[in-house]
């Protein structure tokens, strides 16, 4: 089946680099991108005109979140109320999962179907831990993998897993250790990875997720390069994203995160790490945590950093020039991680934050933010044929609709993508030639219910923050309403 789509704007692919071609086309045949270009010579099945409108690539997000997001609960408390969003000591010793296994998959359905209606075709998901027993398993990933091959999106998965986990005694918060546990994870990672890759004709791809890096062990991050390179997977753990942390590594390694992992040879090509801003020289690091090149480890090590502008936004942070890193040779990926999982929302901010933070308002150029997304991650997992609107790569894209008054007049078409547009003007999503959303909606799975059953979700989740909270406080003192209710 042979399909072109015309428009008004064609994100292109040209010597190295993406392009803008104004009043062009896309042409696929079933899968993959045939021409892309103006006046295809050849017979086509099925003929769109998207009018005035901007066919991208689609995005590729490689932090991408997979559940009911708890960022509206914990993302404002002061500090006694976040400490009561820690397991209590009486909680670790005694609990269970929040929620049922078909209460899961739903999640990760709903967080899927989000995902996919913002224009991302490619992602790698992220999670909470706090609900489970202990952490992601097999069976939750399982029930993930049909999850995504039946909505058709291309997904890096595995089971997330932890030799720690986070409590606290309401003054201070600690890490109860069972290496044991995290063998046991990254085992069924391993055999998660064995079983699923390329599932659904290729859509599915393996890849070793461990938890936060003070959550791991020296034996199951070894054992987690060791694994990952005798299978060829990529890598993600989070580090170098907060001072605990970095103030926990030092404490028990006497290094600093990312130098640690430099010396385990942990950091290398298709490894990536979610924020990586609390380095020698950033604002908000003490120098009492050393100094030191962090930059050169990444760089050196061809390590890619995935930048998360939302949660950022939402919790404070954000690395000290996003330029800088990408000028010292980092590669940077854009990632959501937190709701709205709006990569262009995601964009906007980074070009924002970045121009406050540098006060350069030629920093965090559109181009850059735009490869950020799309062909700078593809690059980084080794898929020459994704992240790029080329004959030969695959035919994952979006169409966004220029025609809301709320976007205004139009100026170049990648600023007014991010600056003046959304993902919710995201009216149709194709991967591996496959429609997933036309007209805005999800057509290959019912979403009919997706709304109330993920509100019952985020209550049934909030409701049981008061039994883990230390204080065992009502809900009303632990995370009171913005405004009083009457």
């Amino acid at each position: 089946m042979i399909t072109r789509i015309k428009a008004a704007f064609v994100i292109g692919y040209a010597d190295g680099d993406h392009c803008i071609l104004p009043n062009a086309e896309l042409v696929h045949e079933d899968g993959t991108i045939v021409f892309v270009g103006r006046d295809y010579p050849g017979a086509v099945d099925i003929n769109i005109d998207a009018g005035q409108a901007v066919v991208s690539p689609g995005f590729i997000d490689l932090n991408a979140l997979a559940d009911i997001d708890h960022a509206l609960f914990d993302s404002w408390p002061d500090p006694t109320r976040r400490l009561g969003l820690v397991w209590s000591e009486s909680y670790l010793r005694d609990h269970g999962a929040v929620f049922t296994r078909e209460q899961l998959r739903f999640r990760r359905e709903f967080a899927l179907s989000q995902l996919v209606r913002n224009g991302i075709t490619t992602l790698m998901p992220i999670a909470s831990e706090s609900y489970h027993e202990w952490c992601e398993d097999y069976e939750d990933l399982a029930d993930t993998a049909d999850a995504v091959e039946a909505l058709g999106v291309r997904a890096y998965l595995g089971p997330s897993y932890r030799t720690a986990v986070p409590y606290t005694d309401g003054k201070r918060v600690m890490l109860h250790e069972d290496e044991r546990r995290g063998l046991d994870g990254l085992d069924q990672a391993v055999r998660f990875a064995q079983d699923f890759e390329g599932r659904a004709h290729g859509l599915i791809r393996a890849a070793l997720l461990p938890a936060r890096i003070e959550t791991q062990t020296e034996k199951t991050l070894q054992l987690t390069r060791q694994a990952a390179d005798e299978l060829k997977l990529p890598v993600r753990l989070h580090a170098a994203q907060g001072l605990f942390e970095v103030e926990t590594m030092i404490s028990r390694t006497g290094r600093r995160p990312l130098p640690y992992l430099a010396d385990l040879g942990f950091l290398a090509e298709r490894t990536f790490i979610p924020h990586a801003w609390t380095i020698p020289g950033h604002s908000h690091m003490p120098a009492a945590f050393g100094t030191g090149d962090d930059l050169a480890l990444l760089s050196d090590s061809g390590t890619t950093v995935l930048l998360c502008p939302i949660p950022m936004a939402h919790y404070g942070g954000m690395l000290d020039s996003y330029d800088s890193y990408r000028e010292r040779g980092v590669r940077i990926a854009l990632g959501t991680d937190s709701a709205p999982p709006n990569m262009i929302r995601a964009m906007d901010l980074a070009m924002g934050m970045t121009k406050t933070l540098t006060g350069d308002r030629s920093s965090a150029q559109a181009a850059d933010l735009l490869r950020s997304a799309t062909v700078d991650p593809a690059e980084s997992l080794g898929r020459s044929d994704l992240g790029r609107l080329a004959p030969g790569a695959q035919a994952d894209y979006f169409v966004l609709d220029l025609t809301g008054s709320h976007i205004g007049p139009l100026a170049d078409p990648v600023r007014t993508l991010i600056m003046n547009a959304d993902g919710r003007d995201i009216t149709q999503v194709v991967v591996a030639g496959r429609t997933i959303v036309d007209k805005g909606e999800i057509v290959t799975v019912d979403t009919s219910g997706y709304r109330e059953r993920a509100q019952e979700f985020l209550d049934h989740y909030i409701a049981s923050l008061t039994v883990s909270d230390f204080a065992r406080r009502p809900l009303h003192e632990l995370l009171p309403p913005s405004f009083p209710l009457r």
